[in-house]
């Protein structure tokens, strides 16, 4: 029982970062990884040669079942869908040993939802974790051949849709905290030179938050949006920026709760995009990352 607690532990990281890619959902990542372990201490009689080949087949499965009954709900959610966040600059993070910044970015993570499951499986596995195709295979109970078709047409579909030179974090850092002085300055010039010419909003409110229910996209509609939406921030809010998703964040907490996190997505042409995220369920993970690390490191609050 010990060692297959320990095999367990050591693959956790892994393992939850596949959760997560697959589903989208943090809190549905735990609950998957957990169910693996379950999964994995009932079969503790079993001759198993690889448990970290083991746990990741039952985690992938579980996560492909979960994307089949997803799909209604997606259908009937209320306005924009996003992901959950979490958050990636605690080095103790899940993500902390797995440097694949792009992977886990919520452009990245809304374009996999335009791919198939199993084209969203094989493609994570072989492109972003570097399983081979025979071992895919294993797991999904398909051909190699198979494998490496749906890879092959997922990767077409996906290289359609991002074209993206890589940004340096310090860039990010800096372009993120002149978008939050201008925002908060009024300054609509300085603001829409920091936009790209087709920055777009997205807001996820689930129906439980009132959010705008279809994207506002153009360089000065969107400046001017977020100069509103910034003086309507409640007295009792207090803002910082934090990384989530591997980019930066804005965040709004008041007393012990989570109120909102502003995502951006900064490309070589400025700030293209601004994820909001104001659903409360989807907020619950982040929330409970940040109140974990608030008892070593307080925020560094913006006001």
């Amino acid at each position: 029982m010990q060692s297959a607690l320990q095999a367990f532990q050591t693959y956790r990281p892994l393992l939850f970062s596949i959760a997560y890619r697959m589903t989208g959902s943090a809190s549905q990542a735990e609950d998957i990884v957990q169910d693996a372990f379950l999964r994995y201490q009932q079969a503790a009689n079993t001759s198993i040669d690889s448990p970290k080949s083991y746990l990741t087949t039952i985690v992938v499965n579980l996560s492909l079942n979960y994307l089949k009954s997803a799909r209604v709900q997606r259908e009937e959610y209320v306005g924009i869908w996003l992901p959950e966040p979490i958050l990636t600059s605690d080095a103790e993070s899940v993500e902390a040993n797995i440097e694949r910044q792009e992977s886990i970015s919520m452009a990245f993570l809304v374009l996999l939802e335009t791919l198939t499951p199993p084209e969203r499986a094989v493609f994570l596995l072989h492109e972003v974790f570097d399983y081979p195709f025979e071992e895919i295979a294993r797991m999904l109970q398909k051909s190699p051949a198979n494998c490496r078709q749906l890879f092959h047409r997922a990767k077409s579909h996906l290289a359609e849709k991002r074209q993206r030179v890589p940004v340096k974090p310090e860039k990010q850092r800096q372009l993120a905290a002149s978008f939050v002085a201008a925002c908060r300055s009024g300054n609509l010039e300085t603001l829409k030179n920091l936009l790209a010419r087709d920055a777009t909003v997205w807001a996820d409110g689930g129906g439980k938050v009132r959010a705008a229910l279809f994207p506002i996209s153009g360089q000065e509609t969107v400046a001017k949006l977020c100069i509103t939406l910034m003086r309507k921030v409640p007295d009792d809010n207090r803002l910082f920026m934090d990384e989530v998703n591997g980019s930066p964040a804005l965040l709004s907490w008041s007393g012990s709760q989570l109120n909102w996190a502003a995502v951006l997505d900064i490309s070589d042409n400025g700030i293209v995009g601004l994820r909001n995220i104001l659903n409360p369920d989807k907020l619950a993970y982040l929330q409970s990352q940040l109140q974990e690390r608030q008892k070593q490191q307080p925020f560094d609050f913006l006001n």
